[in-house]
Protein backbone atom coordinates (compact mmCIF):
# COMPACT_ATOMS: atom_id res chain seq x y z
CA UNK A 1 0.00 0.00 0.00
CA UNK A 2 1.15 3.42 -0.85
CA UNK A 3 0.69 5.36 2.17
CA UNK A 4 1.26 8.54 0.64
CA UNK A 5 -2.09 8.58 -1.23
CA UNK A 6 -4.03 8.16 2.37
CA UNK A 7 -6.03 10.97 2.84
CA UNK A 8 -4.34 13.39 5.67
CA UNK A 9 -0.81 11.25 5.08
CA UNK A 10 1.11 14.56 4.14
CA UNK A 11 5.28 13.69 3.64
CA UNK A 12 6.84 16.28 1.85
CA UNK A 13 8.48 14.72 -1.10
CA UNK A 14 12.19 15.78 -0.22
CA UNK A 15 14.36 13.00 -0.82
CA UNK A 16 17.17 14.33 1.70
CA UNK A 17 20.32 12.28 3.01
CA UNK A 18 20.76 13.10 6.62
CA UNK A 19 24.49 12.25 8.74
CA UNK A 20 23.53 11.24 12.05
CA UNK A 21 26.71 12.15 14.05
CA UNK A 22 27.92 12.18 17.47
CA UNK A 23 27.97 15.85 18.20
CA UNK A 24 31.71 15.99 19.19
CA UNK A 25 32.16 14.15 16.02
CA UNK A 26 30.24 17.10 14.62
CA UNK A 27 31.85 19.81 16.34
CA UNK A 28 36.00 18.20 15.20
CA UNK A 29 34.74 18.11 11.68
CA UNK A 30 34.01 21.98 11.46
CA UNK A 31 37.07 22.88 13.97
CA UNK A 32 39.29 21.27 10.93
CA UNK A 33 38.06 23.92 8.21
CA UNK A 34 37.04 26.54 10.68
CA UNK A 35 39.94 26.78 12.92
CA UNK A 36 40.77 30.17 14.75
CA UNK A 37 37.73 31.21 12.69
CA UNK A 38 35.17 32.75 15.65
CA UNK A 39 32.61 30.89 17.13
CA UNK A 40 31.13 32.95 19.60
CA UNK A 41 31.24 37.33 20.60
CA UNK A 42 30.56 37.56 23.76
CA UNK A 43 30.84 41.04 25.42
CA UNK A 44 33.67 42.18 22.84
CA UNK A 45 35.62 39.15 23.66
CA UNK A 46 35.87 36.37 20.39
CA UNK A 47 36.19 32.83 21.09
CA UNK A 48 37.65 30.62 18.01
CA UNK A 49 36.56 27.42 17.31
CA UNK A 50 39.49 25.92 18.51
CA UNK A 51 39.83 27.55 21.55
CA UNK A 52 36.33 26.51 22.82
CA UNK A 53 36.94 23.00 21.60
CA UNK A 54 40.42 22.47 23.16
CA UNK A 55 38.49 23.80 26.53
CA UNK A 56 35.59 21.68 25.48
CA UNK A 57 37.99 18.46 25.07
CA UNK A 58 40.04 19.34 28.55
CA UNK A 59 36.70 19.58 30.54
CA UNK A 60 35.90 15.60 29.16
CA UNK A 61 39.45 14.95 30.15
CA UNK A 62 38.77 15.74 33.96
CA UNK A 63 35.37 14.60 33.95
CA UNK A 64 37.15 11.26 33.16
CA UNK A 65 39.95 11.28 35.88
CA UNK A 66 36.87 12.51 38.23
CA UNK A 67 35.07 9.25 37.15
CA UNK A 68 32.63 10.07 35.18
CA UNK A 69 31.61 7.69 32.89
CA UNK A 70 29.52 7.07 29.51
CA UNK A 71 25.73 7.29 30.11
CA UNK A 72 26.77 9.76 33.18
CA UNK A 73 24.44 12.57 33.68
CA UNK A 74 26.25 16.19 33.99
CA UNK A 75 23.82 19.15 34.10
CA UNK A 76 24.43 22.82 32.62
CA UNK A 77 22.98 25.54 35.16
CA UNK A 78 24.06 28.37 33.09
CA UNK A 79 22.74 31.42 31.38
CA UNK A 80 24.32 32.36 28.18
CA UNK A 81 28.01 32.08 28.57
CA UNK A 82 31.26 30.61 26.66
CA UNK A 83 31.67 28.00 29.92
CA UNK A 84 28.16 26.90 28.39
CA UNK A 85 29.69 25.48 24.93
CA UNK A 86 32.87 24.11 26.56
CA UNK A 87 30.67 22.16 29.13
CA UNK A 88 27.83 21.10 26.60
CA UNK A 89 30.43 19.14 23.94
CA UNK A 90 32.74 18.33 27.16
CA UNK A 91 30.51 16.94 28.25
CA UNK A 92 29.22 14.87 25.13
CA UNK A 93 33.01 14.07 24.57
CA UNK A 94 33.20 12.08 27.70
CA UNK A 95 30.10 9.99 26.59
CA UNK A 96 27.78 11.79 29.24
CA UNK A 97 24.26 12.79 28.96
CA UNK A 98 24.22 16.62 29.33
CA UNK A 99 21.10 17.85 31.52
CA UNK A 100 19.81 21.59 30.95
CA UNK A 101 18.68 23.30 33.55
CA UNK A 102 16.79 26.84 33.65
CA UNK A 103 19.21 29.53 35.31
CA UNK A 104 15.49 30.88 36.52
CA UNK A 105 14.57 27.40 38.93
CA UNK A 106 14.25 27.86 42.05
CA UNK A 107 16.00 25.46 44.74
CA UNK A 108 12.95 22.92 44.45
CA UNK A 109 12.55 23.11 40.86
CA UNK A 110 16.37 22.53 40.59
CA UNK A 111 16.49 19.53 43.60
CA UNK A 112 13.72 17.75 41.93
CA UNK A 113 15.31 17.38 38.36
CA UNK A 114 18.65 16.72 39.45
CA UNK A 115 17.23 13.95 41.28
CA UNK A 116 15.01 13.00 38.71
CA UNK A 117 17.80 13.35 36.33
CA UNK A 118 20.53 11.16 38.21
CA UNK A 119 22.63 14.19 37.47
CA UNK A 120 25.98 13.73 39.40
CA UNK A 121 28.03 17.36 38.16
CA UNK A 122 26.50 20.36 37.93
CA UNK A 123 27.96 22.98 36.00
CA UNK A 124 27.34 26.80 37.09
CA UNK A 125 28.54 30.49 37.20
CA UNK A 126 29.41 32.70 39.70
CA UNK A 127 26.45 34.70 39.24
CA UNK A 128 25.14 35.09 42.74
CA UNK A 129 21.49 33.94 42.22
CA UNK A 130 22.94 30.98 40.52
CA UNK A 131 25.66 29.97 43.00
CA UNK A 132 23.34 30.39 45.63
CA UNK A 133 20.98 28.26 44.16
CA UNK A 134 23.21 25.12 42.60
CA UNK A 135 25.02 25.43 46.40
CA UNK A 136 22.37 24.76 48.31
CA UNK A 137 20.98 21.97 46.09
CA UNK A 138 24.74 20.25 46.30
CA UNK A 139 24.18 20.33 50.21
CA UNK A 140 20.49 18.72 49.72
CA UNK A 141 20.71 16.37 47.25
CA UNK A 142 22.33 13.32 46.20
CA UNK A 143 24.40 15.67 43.47
CA UNK A 144 28.23 15.26 43.87
CA UNK A 145 29.71 18.26 42.59
CA UNK A 146 29.30 21.33 41.34
CA UNK A 147 31.62 23.38 39.00
CA UNK A 148 31.70 27.11 38.93
CA UNK A 149 32.99 28.84 36.36
CA UNK A 150 34.00 32.68 36.81
CA UNK A 151 31.88 35.17 34.50
CA UNK A 152 35.18 37.74 35.18
CA UNK A 153 36.89 35.36 33.39
CA UNK A 154 35.07 35.08 30.40
CA UNK A 155 35.07 38.62 29.72
CA UNK A 156 37.59 40.86 27.52
CA UNK A 157 40.76 41.45 30.10
CA UNK A 158 40.15 45.26 31.21
CA UNK A 159 36.33 44.35 31.65
CA UNK A 160 36.69 41.30 33.62
CA UNK A 161 39.67 43.19 36.05
CA UNK A 162 36.62 46.09 36.37
CA UNK A 163 33.77 43.32 37.54
CA UNK A 164 35.99 42.03 39.95
CA UNK A 165 37.28 45.04 41.88
CA UNK A 166 34.06 47.08 41.60
CA UNK A 167 31.18 44.20 41.14
CA UNK A 168 30.55 43.93 44.49
CA UNK A 169 27.26 42.09 44.62
CA UNK A 170 27.18 41.12 41.13
CA UNK A 171 29.96 38.07 41.82
CA UNK A 172 28.80 35.36 43.99
CA UNK A 173 31.73 34.76 47.02
CA UNK A 174 32.58 30.99 46.43
CA UNK A 175 34.45 28.70 48.96
CA UNK A 176 35.74 26.33 47.02
CA UNK A 177 36.78 22.79 48.39
CA UNK A 178 36.46 19.05 47.63
CA UNK A 179 33.26 19.30 46.18
CA UNK A 180 33.43 23.01 44.98
CA UNK A 181 35.60 23.35 42.03
CA UNK A 182 36.76 25.98 39.87
CA UNK A 183 36.07 25.84 36.46
CA UNK A 184 39.54 27.29 35.43
CA UNK A 185 41.50 25.27 37.73
CA UNK A 186 39.48 21.78 36.49
CA UNK A 187 40.20 22.26 33.14
CA UNK A 188 44.04 23.41 33.79
CA UNK A 189 44.37 19.93 36.10
CA UNK A 190 42.95 17.60 33.35
CA UNK A 191 45.02 15.20 32.70
CA UNK A 192 47.10 15.91 28.73
CA UNK A 193 46.00 12.19 27.56
CA UNK A 194 42.68 9.79 28.22
CA UNK A 195 41.16 7.82 26.30
CA UNK A 196 38.22 9.56 25.53
CA UNK A 197 35.12 6.72 24.60
CA UNK A 198 33.40 6.95 21.23
CA UNK A 199 30.03 8.04 20.94
CA UNK A 200 27.63 6.18 18.77
CA UNK A 201 25.33 8.69 17.38
CA UNK A 202 21.96 6.65 18.52
CA UNK A 203 23.29 6.60 22.17
CA UNK A 204 21.55 10.02 24.42
CA UNK A 205 22.70 13.09 23.93
CA UNK A 206 20.74 15.20 26.29
CA UNK A 207 17.59 15.22 28.72
CA UNK A 208 15.34 18.65 28.20
CA UNK A 209 12.85 18.53 30.74
CA UNK A 210 9.50 19.48 29.09
CA UNK A 211 6.13 19.83 30.29
CA UNK A 212 5.35 17.71 27.08
CA UNK A 213 1.79 17.79 25.92
CA UNK A 214 0.34 16.78 29.29
CA UNK A 215 1.49 19.19 31.59
CA UNK A 216 4.14 17.50 33.89
CA UNK A 217 7.69 17.81 33.31
CA UNK A 218 9.62 15.08 32.03
CA UNK A 219 13.29 14.66 30.62
CA UNK A 220 12.97 14.27 26.52
CA UNK A 221 15.69 12.03 25.73
CA UNK A 222 17.30 13.77 22.79
CA UNK A 223 20.16 11.48 20.90
CA UNK A 224 22.80 13.26 19.04
CA UNK A 225 21.78 11.56 16.10
CA UNK A 226 18.63 13.72 17.13
CA UNK A 227 20.52 16.68 17.43
CA UNK A 228 22.71 16.92 15.24
CA UNK A 229 20.65 15.48 12.47
CA UNK A 230 17.65 18.52 13.29
CA UNK A 231 20.76 20.80 12.81
CA UNK A 232 21.12 19.74 9.70
CA UNK A 233 17.09 20.48 8.65
CA UNK A 234 17.47 23.93 9.82
CA UNK A 235 20.39 24.21 8.19
CA UNK A 236 18.70 23.23 4.82
CA UNK A 237 16.17 26.48 5.33
CA UNK A 238 18.66 29.04 4.75
CA UNK A 239 19.23 30.05 1.17
CA UNK A 240 21.59 32.97 1.52
CA UNK A 241 25.07 32.84 0.35
CA UNK A 242 28.27 31.10 2.21
CA UNK A 243 26.64 29.71 5.46
CA UNK A 244 30.38 30.32 7.29
CA UNK A 245 29.85 33.84 6.74
CA UNK A 246 26.41 33.93 8.90
CA UNK A 247 26.48 35.49 12.60
CA UNK A 248 23.69 34.78 14.72
CA UNK A 249 22.22 36.77 17.30
CA UNK A 250 22.40 34.64 20.25
CA UNK A 251 19.85 35.95 22.51
CA UNK A 252 17.72 32.84 23.24
CA UNK A 253 18.79 31.09 26.11
CA UNK A 254 20.82 27.83 25.51
CA UNK A 255 19.28 26.01 27.84
CA UNK A 256 16.05 25.82 25.80
CA UNK A 257 15.84 23.25 23.05
CA UNK A 258 14.90 25.77 20.43
CA UNK A 259 18.47 28.05 21.01
CA UNK A 260 20.60 24.41 21.53
CA UNK A 261 19.23 23.57 17.86
CA UNK A 262 18.61 26.66 16.16
CA UNK A 263 21.38 28.79 17.48
CA UNK A 264 24.29 26.19 18.82
CA UNK A 265 24.16 23.36 17.14
CA UNK A 266 23.17 24.95 13.88
CA UNK A 267 26.06 27.32 14.09
CA UNK A 268 28.32 24.61 14.84
CA UNK A 269 27.26 22.39 12.25
CA UNK A 270 27.59 24.90 9.35
CA UNK A 271 30.74 26.73 10.55
CA UNK A 272 28.96 30.34 11.30
CA UNK A 273 29.09 32.43 14.58
CA UNK A 274 27.01 33.57 17.19
CA UNK A 275 26.88 36.79 18.88
CA UNK A 276 25.70 35.71 22.40
CA UNK A 277 24.49 37.88 25.19
CA UNK A 278 23.94 36.01 28.35
CA UNK A 279 20.69 37.03 28.61
CA UNK A 280 17.80 38.96 26.49
CA UNK A 281 18.00 43.08 26.77
CA UNK A 282 16.83 45.07 24.63
CA UNK A 283 18.92 48.26 24.21
CA UNK A 284 22.44 45.27 24.33
CA UNK A 285 20.55 43.39 21.82
CA UNK A 286 20.22 46.23 19.15
CA UNK A 287 23.79 47.08 20.23
CA UNK A 288 24.98 43.58 19.36
CA UNK A 289 23.05 42.98 16.22
CA UNK A 290 25.15 46.53 14.88
CA UNK A 291 28.44 45.63 16.31
CA UNK A 292 28.78 42.03 14.81
CA UNK A 293 26.81 42.65 11.91
CA UNK A 294 24.16 39.85 12.60
CA UNK A 295 22.59 38.18 9.71
CA UNK A 296 19.59 35.90 11.42
CA UNK A 297 17.83 36.10 14.89
CA UNK A 298 15.90 33.33 16.07
CA UNK A 299 13.84 34.47 18.83
CA UNK A 300 10.61 34.61 20.45
CA UNK A 301 7.54 36.77 19.44
CA UNK A 302 8.02 39.10 22.85
CA UNK A 303 11.83 39.74 22.09
CA UNK A 304 10.60 41.47 18.47
CA UNK A 305 8.13 43.10 20.30
CA UNK A 306 10.30 44.54 22.70
CA UNK A 307 13.10 45.61 19.71
CA UNK A 308 9.45 47.14 18.32
CA UNK A 309 9.14 49.30 21.39
CA UNK A 310 12.39 50.59 22.19
CA UNK A 311 13.18 53.82 21.07
CA UNK A 312 16.47 52.78 19.81
CA UNK A 313 15.55 50.85 16.94
CA UNK A 314 14.93 53.54 14.00
CA UNK A 315 18.79 54.22 14.88
CA UNK A 316 19.84 50.94 14.87
CA UNK A 317 21.89 49.98 11.40
CA UNK A 318 19.80 46.51 10.71
CA UNK A 319 21.67 46.57 7.15
CA UNK A 320 22.94 43.24 7.73
CA UNK A 321 20.11 41.36 9.72
CA UNK A 322 18.37 39.24 6.57
CA UNK A 323 15.93 37.65 8.51
CA UNK A 324 14.41 37.01 11.79
CA UNK A 325 12.66 33.58 12.62
CA UNK A 326 9.68 33.78 15.50
CA UNK A 327 9.05 30.52 17.32
CA UNK A 328 8.17 29.19 20.80
CA UNK A 329 4.54 30.91 20.65
CA UNK A 330 2.52 31.99 17.87
CA UNK A 331 3.33 35.54 16.26
CA UNK A 332 0.63 37.70 16.03
CA UNK A 333 -0.09 39.21 12.93
CA UNK A 334 -0.07 42.80 13.65
CA UNK A 335 3.50 42.43 15.05
CA UNK A 336 5.16 41.01 11.99
CA UNK A 337 3.37 43.56 9.79
CA UNK A 338 4.82 46.22 12.32
CA UNK A 339 8.04 44.84 12.88
CA UNK A 340 8.78 44.09 8.89
CA UNK A 341 7.24 47.66 8.27
CA UNK A 342 10.17 49.74 11.02
CA UNK A 343 13.16 47.34 10.32
CA UNK A 344 13.16 46.46 6.46
CA UNK A 345 13.18 42.72 7.96
CA UNK A 346 11.29 39.58 6.98
CA UNK A 347 9.73 38.44 10.10
CA UNK A 348 8.77 34.55 9.30
CA UNK A 349 7.16 32.16 11.80
CA UNK A 350 8.16 28.56 12.83
CA UNK A 351 7.19 26.12 14.91
CA UNK A 352 8.59 23.03 16.76
CA UNK A 353 8.75 20.82 20.13
CA UNK A 354 11.30 20.01 22.92
CA UNK A 355 10.50 16.06 21.84
CA UNK A 356 11.44 16.76 18.13
CA UNK A 357 14.80 18.39 19.16
CA UNK A 358 13.47 21.85 18.96
CA UNK A 359 12.63 22.27 14.76
CA UNK A 360 9.29 21.04 12.73
CA UNK A 361 8.52 23.37 10.32
CA UNK A 362 9.29 27.02 9.29
CA UNK A 363 8.13 29.76 6.40
CA UNK A 364 10.62 30.25 3.82
CA UNK A 365 12.77 32.96 4.39
CA UNK A 366 12.64 33.74 0.97
CA UNK A 367 10.18 33.32 -1.91
CA UNK A 368 6.56 32.47 -0.96
CA UNK A 369 5.07 32.29 2.59
CA UNK A 370 1.55 31.94 3.96
CA UNK A 371 1.38 34.20 7.01
CA UNK A 372 -0.71 32.98 10.07
CA UNK A 373 0.46 29.46 9.24
CA UNK A 374 3.70 27.53 10.44
CA UNK A 375 5.23 27.17 7.24
CA UNK A 376 6.17 23.74 5.79
CA UNK A 377 7.72 20.98 7.59
CA UNK A 378 11.33 20.96 7.48
CA UNK A 379 13.17 18.07 5.31
CA UNK A 380 12.77 14.18 5.89
CA UNK A 381 9.91 14.91 8.16
CA UNK A 382 6.41 13.61 7.39
CA UNK A 383 3.00 14.76 9.12
CA UNK A 384 -0.53 12.92 9.98
CA UNK A 385 -3.44 14.86 11.24
CA UNK A 386 -5.55 12.40 13.91
CA UNK A 387 -8.61 12.74 14.95
CA UNK A 388 -9.14 15.18 17.87
CA UNK A 389 -11.22 12.90 19.64
CA UNK A 390 -9.49 9.45 18.81
CA UNK A 391 -5.84 9.39 17.96
CA UNK A 392 -6.29 6.07 16.30
CA UNK A 393 -7.55 7.22 13.65
CA UNK A 394 -7.04 10.14 11.04
CA UNK A 395 -9.01 13.35 11.45
CA UNK A 396 -11.69 13.52 8.17
CA UNK A 397 -10.24 14.74 5.18
CA UNK A 398 -10.52 18.51 5.24
CA UNK A 399 -11.20 18.95 8.67
CA UNK A 400 -8.21 20.02 11.68
CA UNK A 401 -6.89 17.49 13.46
CA UNK A 402 -4.22 16.83 16.03
CA UNK A 403 -0.94 17.31 14.35
CA UNK A 404 1.12 14.03 14.84
CA UNK A 405 5.32 13.84 13.44
CA UNK A 406 7.36 11.15 12.09
CA UNK A 407 10.74 12.18 11.17
CA UNK A 408 14.79 11.72 12.26
CA UNK A 409 14.65 14.21 14.92
CA UNK A 410 11.94 12.67 17.20
CA UNK A 411 12.74 11.92 20.73
CA UNK A 412 13.62 8.44 22.11
CA UNK A 413 10.85 8.80 24.57
CA UNK A 414 10.93 10.41 28.41
CA UNK A 415 13.56 9.59 30.61
CA UNK A 416 12.11 7.16 33.25
CA UNK A 417 8.50 7.30 32.22
CA UNK A 418 7.67 4.63 30.26
CA UNK A 419 4.06 5.07 30.53
CA UNK A 420 4.34 8.53 29.70
CA UNK A 421 5.65 8.15 26.89
CA UNK A 422 3.27 5.48 25.77
CA UNK A 423 0.49 8.63 25.59
CA UNK A 424 2.25 10.96 23.16
CA UNK A 425 3.49 8.08 20.93
CA UNK A 426 0.46 6.14 18.28
CA UNK A 427 1.43 3.60 15.70
CA UNK A 428 0.18 4.28 12.18
CA UNK A 429 0.98 2.74 9.13
CA UNK A 430 3.67 0.70 10.75
CA UNK A 431 5.42 4.03 12.36
CA UNK A 432 5.23 5.55 16.11
CA UNK A 433 3.57 9.44 15.76
CA UNK A 434 4.25 12.02 18.05
CA UNK A 435 1.58 13.14 19.07
CA UNK A 436 1.85 16.86 19.86
CA UNK A 437 -1.83 18.05 21.01
CA UNK A 438 -1.43 21.23 19.17
CA UNK A 439 -4.88 21.13 16.25
CA UNK A 440 -3.57 21.84 12.99
CA UNK A 441 -4.62 21.86 9.25
CA UNK A 442 -2.71 21.85 6.11
CA UNK A 443 -3.00 23.10 3.13
CA UNK A 444 -2.08 21.53 -0.41
CA UNK A 445 0.84 24.12 -0.59
CA UNK A 446 2.41 21.86 2.52
CA UNK A 447 1.63 24.74 4.92
CA UNK A 448 0.14 24.01 8.27
CA UNK A 449 -1.85 26.36 10.79
CA UNK A 450 -1.96 25.40 13.89
CA UNK A 451 -5.46 25.97 15.14
CA UNK A 452 -4.93 25.22 18.99
CA UNK A 453 -3.65 23.61 21.64
CA UNK A 454 -6.63 20.36 22.37
CA UNK A 455 -6.16 20.67 26.17
CA UNK A 456 -6.76 24.48 25.95
CA UNK A 457 -10.07 24.61 24.01
CA UNK A 458 -13.19 25.82 25.19
CA UNK A 459 -16.54 23.98 25.38
CA UNK A 460 -18.92 26.25 25.35
CA UNK A 461 -22.50 24.96 25.09
CA UNK A 462 -21.25 21.74 22.83
CA UNK A 463 -19.46 24.20 20.30
CA UNK A 464 -15.45 24.35 20.63
CA UNK A 465 -13.43 27.72 20.21
CA UNK A 466 -9.88 28.28 20.11
CA UNK A 467 -8.33 30.30 22.58
CA UNK A 468 -5.87 31.53 19.90
CA UNK A 469 -8.49 32.37 16.82
CA UNK A 470 -10.27 34.44 19.99
CA UNK A 471 -6.78 36.43 20.35
CA UNK A 472 -6.36 36.85 16.71
CA UNK A 473 -9.12 38.98 17.07
CA UNK A 474 -8.13 41.12 19.67
CA UNK A 475 -4.98 41.64 18.57
CA UNK A 476 -6.62 43.64 15.03
CA UNK A 477 -7.70 46.31 17.68
CA UNK A 478 -4.88 49.01 17.76
CA UNK A 479 -5.33 49.38 21.28
CA UNK A 480 -4.18 45.90 22.20
CA UNK A 481 -0.71 45.12 22.81
CA UNK A 482 -0.97 41.50 24.28
CA UNK A 483 -3.75 38.84 24.21
CA UNK A 484 -4.83 35.37 26.60
CA UNK A 485 -7.91 34.06 26.56
CA UNK A 486 -8.85 30.96 28.69
CA UNK A 487 -12.26 29.44 29.62
CA UNK A 488 -14.29 30.55 32.88
CA UNK A 489 -17.30 27.99 34.14
CA UNK A 490 -20.32 29.40 33.22
CA UNK A 491 -24.06 27.87 34.70
CA UNK A 492 -25.57 28.01 31.75
CA UNK A 493 -23.45 27.02 29.21
CA UNK A 494 -20.58 25.12 30.86
CA UNK A 495 -17.80 27.54 29.93
CA UNK A 496 -17.15 31.11 28.49
CA UNK A 497 -14.33 32.27 27.13
CA UNK A 498 -12.71 35.54 28.93
CA UNK A 499 -9.74 37.63 27.72
CA UNK A 500 -6.96 39.01 29.75
CA UNK A 501 -4.23 41.95 27.56
CA UNK A 502 -2.30 44.29 28.15
CA UNK A 503 -2.32 47.35 26.01
CA UNK A 504 0.20 49.40 23.60
CA UNK A 505 1.52 52.80 24.86
CA UNK A 506 -0.69 55.81 24.93
CA UNK A 507 -3.83 53.58 24.46
CA UNK A 508 -7.20 54.53 25.86
CA UNK A 509 -9.70 51.49 26.10
CA UNK A 510 -11.68 49.90 28.87
CA UNK A 511 -11.96 46.08 29.31
CA UNK A 512 -15.91 46.72 28.49
CA UNK A 513 -15.25 48.65 25.41
CA UNK A 514 -12.95 46.23 24.37
CA UNK A 515 -15.36 43.35 25.15
CA UNK A 516 -17.85 45.19 22.97
CA UNK A 517 -15.85 45.63 20.18
CA UNK A 518 -14.72 42.58 20.18
CA UNK A 519 -18.15 40.37 20.26
CA UNK A 520 -19.37 42.31 17.45
CA UNK A 521 -16.97 40.60 15.13
CA UNK A 522 -17.35 36.80 15.95
CA UNK A 523 -19.56 34.12 16.08
CA UNK A 524 -22.16 33.79 19.46
CA UNK A 525 -20.34 31.35 20.81
CA UNK A 526 -17.29 32.91 20.81
CA UNK A 527 -18.31 35.92 22.32
CA UNK A 528 -16.11 36.91 25.48
CA UNK A 529 -17.56 36.57 29.02
CA UNK A 530 -15.23 40.00 29.64
CA UNK A 531 -12.39 41.35 28.85
CA UNK A 532 -9.55 42.28 31.72
CA UNK A 533 -7.09 44.44 30.77
CA UNK A 534 -3.71 44.62 33.05
CA UNK A 535 -0.30 45.96 33.27
CA UNK A 536 1.48 42.77 32.47
CA UNK A 537 0.50 38.83 31.39
CA UNK A 538 2.05 36.21 32.48
CA UNK A 539 5.27 34.84 30.35
CA UNK A 540 7.69 31.81 30.52
CA UNK A 541 11.23 31.33 31.10
CA UNK A 542 11.63 32.51 27.03
CA UNK A 543 9.77 35.10 27.34
CA UNK A 544 6.27 33.68 25.18
CA UNK A 545 2.86 34.21 26.40
CA UNK A 546 1.63 31.47 29.88
CA UNK A 547 -1.65 30.45 29.20
CA UNK A 548 -1.45 27.90 31.72
CA UNK A 549 0.07 30.50 34.58
CA UNK A 550 -2.46 32.42 33.81
CA UNK A 551 -4.98 29.91 34.48
CA UNK A 552 -3.32 29.28 37.50
CA UNK A 553 -3.56 32.34 38.45
CA UNK A 554 -6.72 32.79 38.07
CA UNK A 555 -8.47 29.43 39.54
CA UNK A 556 -5.27 28.98 42.25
Amino acid sequence: MDVSKLPNFHPLPWDTEFEPMALPDMFARTVERRGDAPLLHFLGRSYSYNELFIEAHAFARALQARGIAPGDRVGLFLPNVPSYVSAYYGAMMAGAVVVNFSPLYSVDELAQQVADSGTRLLVTVDVPELYATAEKVLRGSALETLVVSKLSAMLPKLKGIALRIFGRGKIASVTFGEDVLDWTTLIDGAPQQADLPHVEPQSIALLQYTGGTTGVPKGAMLSHANLSVNAQQTAGLNPFGDPEGEVFMGALPFFHVFANTALLNHAVFTGAAIAMVPRFETKQVLQTIERYGATGFPGVPTMFQALLDHRDLAKTDLSTLKVCISGGAPLPGPLREKFEAATGVRLVEGYGLTESSGVVSANPYEGQRKLGTIGQVVMGTEVLLLDKEDPTVLAPEGEPGELALFGPQIMQGYWKRLEAAKDVFVEHHGKQWLRTGDVATLDSDGFLEIVDRIKDMISVGGFKVFPSQVEDVLLENDAVKEALVIGVPDDYLGERPRAYVTLNADADASGDQLAEWMNARVGKHERVESVVVREELPKTMIGKLDRKALRAEVFG
